[in-house]
């Protein structure tokens, strides 16, 4: 199957994808509305909440133009390399839970995106009011995984 006709494909069979999917396949966070799906031997996720998925829109647009200095892009709407987008999904997660867990270290795996944006939610009352300049903070620090050299 060549790559357009599976990104055809795989956008038509799910309609509502889950927006930290990167983050979600690579390990580094969690969500209980994930819900995992195979497709021609790869893996996907689909969004069990049509409300979660608009929250999680909406508070990854407000990351990227938030990081667009931090990350070097002038176009928030110009698609992103995949490091740069797991940069805003687990940097702005790491972020986010920092941001309402001062008192905690912050975890290896974010367990639940939907519980920490929620949580966010109830805590600030709206996603535009979240203090982004500390949000940004962790998606500067962020580190991928190290490149494995070819011997």
């Amino acid at each position: 199957m060549d790559q357009d006709a599976y990104r055809k494909f795989y956008r038509d069979m799910n309609e509502r994808y889950c927006l930290f999917e990167k983050g979600v396949l690579s390990g580094q966070c969690n969500c209980s509305q994930a819900a995992k799906f195979f497709l021609a031997e790869r893996e996907g996720m689909h969004c069990r909440s049509e409300a979660g998925q608009r929250r999680c829109e909406e508070l990854l647009k407000l990351l990227r133009q938030h990081a667009r200095f931090t990350l070097k892009f002038a176009n928030p709407t110009s698609a992103l390399t995949h490091a740069k987008a797991l940069r805003i999904q687990i940097g702005g997660l790491q972020g986010l839970y920092m941001l309402l867990n001062t008192a905690e270290e912050l975890p290896a795996v974010v367990e639940d995106v939907y519980a920490l944006v929620e949580s966010a939610v109830q805590t600030f009352e709206r996603l535009d009011r979240l203090p982004f300049q500390e949000i940004i903070k962790q998606v500067a620090a962020y580190k991928g995984r190290e490149r494995r050299s070819r011997s």
